[in-house]
C-alpha cells in the first residue's frame, strides 16, 4: 500500500511540474504558450512606489491603458527601493515576459540586471525616470518629460517674476529623492536659467523624497534655521503642499510672503495655486500608459522606436490653473 502511494504521490508531483512550466512560459512569445497564440503580449512593470499623487495617477493610468490595450501586465511596486526594483526586473526574466518596463529609483546601478534582460531576448522600455549608463544598447527606449527643462522653466519664471527686486532674494529648494533622475536634472535646470542673476541665491537645499511629510519636515528645518526666505522653490506638489503646512504654522502666508514654485501639476497642487497659495507650476504629466502600451507592442514586434520620446507639457500661471483645473484628470 506504502509503494502504491509513493508511486502515486510522485506522478502527481511530476504533473504539477508539467503544469507549472507550462504556466511560466505563457508569457513568453518564443514558446508558443497562449498569449502568443492570442496576440496578446505579457509586460512586466516595477514602479518607483505611491511616494505622490503624481505617482498614483502614474499608476493608474498604466493599469488602465494595459486594460484597454488588452496587455497582460505584471505590476511591481517597489517601495523606493532600487534592490526591490532590481529583484522585480529578475523576476520578470525567470517569468520570461514580453517586455520589462520601469520607472528607476535612482539613475546608477542597473547595467548588470539590464544586461541580463538583453541576454534574454527581452526589450527594456524606461519610463518617466532614466538611468545613467554608458551602453545605450541595454534599453529600447526612454519614455518620459525633461526634467532639466522643467527645471529651468522654473527658474526662468523666477527670474521674470523678480526682476525688479531691490535686494538680494534668498531662495531654498526642496529637493526630490537623492540620486533620482528627476532630483538631478531639475535642480540642474533651475540653477542654469537663474545663474545670471548674482541677487538670486539659494540659500539651503535638501531632499524631501518627493513626500508630503518630507516637504513638511524640511521645510520646518529651513524656517528655523533662515529667519528671511522669499522662495520656495518645491521639486514636485507633494513637497509644496507638506511646505504649505510649516510655512502656516510659522505664522507666514504662503504666495505672498514666500513665493512658491513647484512641478507636476497634480490637482492638489493646481488647487493650492488657484488659491493663491502656490505662485507658479511647471507641469510633469504621470499619463504615460496609453503610449507605454503602444511602444511595449511596437518593440515586441522588432519595430524601429526612437532612443528618446518626450512627453509634451506646459506650464500654469493662478489664472491658467483656475481655466484647467474643471477638466483635470490627475
Amino acid at each position: 500500500m506504502r509503494t502504491w502511494r509513493t508511486a502515486r504521490t510522485v506522478i502527481a508531483v511530476a504533473a504539477a511540474v508539467l503544469l507549472a512550466g507550462g504556466t511560466a512560459a505563457c508569457g513568453n512569445s518564443d514558446t508558443g504558450g497562449d498569449s502568443a497564440a492570442d496576440g496578446k503580449i505579457t509586460l512586466g512593470f516595477s514602479q518607483v512606489g505611491a511616494e505622490s499623487g503624481w505617482r498614483t495617477a502614474n499608476t493608474i493610468s498604466i493599469k488602465e491603458a494595459a486594460a484597454a490595450a488588452g496587455v497582460e501586465l505584471k505590476f511591481d511596486d517597489a517601495q523606493q527601493k532600487q534592490e526591490n526594483q532590481i529583484k522585480a526586473i529578475r523576476n520578470y526574466i525567470q517569468q520570461k515576459v514580453d517586455v520589462i518596463a520601469f520607472s528607476p529609483v535612482v539613475e546608477s546601478g542597473w547595467d548588470t540586471v539590464l544586461k541580463e534582460a538583453k541576454d534574454a531576448g527581452i526589450p527594456v522600455i524606461l519610463t518617466d525616470r532614466a538611468v545613467d549608463s554608458a551602453d545605450k544598447s541595454l534599453y529600447k527606449t526612454f519614455l518620459g518629460s525633461d526634467f532639466v527643462k522643467e527645471g529651468r522653466l522654473a527658474g526662468e519664471w523666477l527670474v521674470e517674476n523678480k526682476k525688479a527686486a531691490a535686494g538680494p532674494v534668498t531662495i531654498v529648494e526642496l529637493q526630490g529623492s537623492t540620486g533620482s533622475a528627476p532630483a538631478n536634472d531639475r535642480k540642474k535646470g533651475f540653477a542654469e536659467a537663474i545663474a545670471a542673476n548674482p541677487n538670486l541665491k539659494i540659500v539651503a537645499s535638501q531632499s524631501g523624497d518627493f513626500t508630503r511629510a518630507g516637504g513638511k519636515q524640511v521645510m520646518e528645518q529651513f524656517l528655523k534655521a533662515n529667519p528671511k526666505i522669499d522662495v520656495l522653490f518645491a521639486h514636485n506638489d507633494d513637497m509644496g503642499l507638506g511646505a504649505l503646512e510649516a510655512i502656516t504654522a510659522a505664522g507666514k502666508t504662503p504666495g505672498k510672503d514666500i513665493t512658491i514654485i513647484t512641478i507636476d501639476a497634480v490637482k492638489d497642487g493646481m488647487q493650492a495655486l488657484a488659491d493663491g497659495k502656490f505662485n507658479f507650476i511647471a507641469e510633469c504629466s504621470p499619463l504615460l500608459g496609453p503610449q507605454l502600451m503602444d511602444l511595449a507592442k511596437k518593440v515586441h514586434a522588432g519595430e524601429e522606436v526612437p532612443p528618446r520620446i518626450e512627453t509634451e507639457e506646459t506650464t500654469f500661471t493662478q489664472e491658467q490653473a483656475k481655466a484647467a483645473l474643471p477638466n483635470r484628470k490627475y
